[in-house]
């Protein structure tokens, strides 16, 4: 094991502690193919999934491997392209009462606080409330050592980048700065911080060795 990976692992080990006490699980993965497996390990085929927009599931080739006869899954990727007008409520009804979500997080403190900073909501108003269960998959990249340096992580880091994926012409995406913007392309509407699980194990985290997402 390299002196990178022991170190992703000892820092995993002691966010995976603090979750404990914050009512949420953590587990540790070394690579991505060992996240997907785990990922993946929780479900049945009976289950309902669904997830939120995410390089990171992307990178671990989670929507591979879930969009299969074995799954009953709620395809999301028009609403996330906004091309649902008039189904995105039946979309957004079936994504709250689904049985897993999954998606990631844009930043974790070593404290097991997730932060994150979502546009259209869809994505933390189903981590917050409606799936009975949730798993978030975070590279450990995304490691943060308090909320401020979470939330600066990802003003910095997370959201121009994911503007440039989006075509987005907002200030960060041109000049990679966050300006504030307020336009109708910004994608910091709601910014939410996890601090417990309000139902213990609702809500696991896979801990990647790996970069993942941004």
């Amino acid at each position: 094991m390299s002196n990178k990976k022991e170190y992703y692992k000892k820092l995993a080990n002691t966010i995976i502690n603090n979750l404990s006490h914050r009512g949420m699980e953590g587990f540790w993965t070394s690579t991505k193919e060992e996240a997907l497996e785990k990922a993946i390990s929780f479900l049945s085929h009976k289950d309902k999934i669904a997830w939120g927009d995410s390089q990171t599931l992307r990178e671990i080739g989670f929507f591979d491997a879930v969009k299969s006869d074995k799954y009953s899954y709620t395809d999301v990727e028009d609403l996330f392209n906004e091309k649902l007008l008039d189904k995105g409520d039946e979309t957004y009804s079936k994504i709250v009462t689904s049985d897993y979500y999954f998606l990631s997080s844009n930043a974790i403190t070593i404290n097991g606080e997730l932060v994150n900073i979502d546009g259209s909501g869809n994505r933390l108003a189903a981590m917050m409330y409606g799936p009975k269960h949730v798993v978030v998959v975070v590279g450990m990249n995304k490691v943060c050592s308090d909320i401020e340096s979470a939330y600066k992580r990802i003003k910095l880091i997370a959201c121009p980048q994911n503007t440039i994926r989006f075509n987005y012409k907002t200030p960060c995406s041109i000049t990679g700065k966050c300006a504030d913007c307020v336009g109708t392309n910004c994608i910091c509407t709601y910014t939410v911080i996890t601090r417990i699980g309000r139902f213990p194990g609702r809500i696991k985290v896979i801990l990647v060795g790996e970069e993942l997402g941004y």
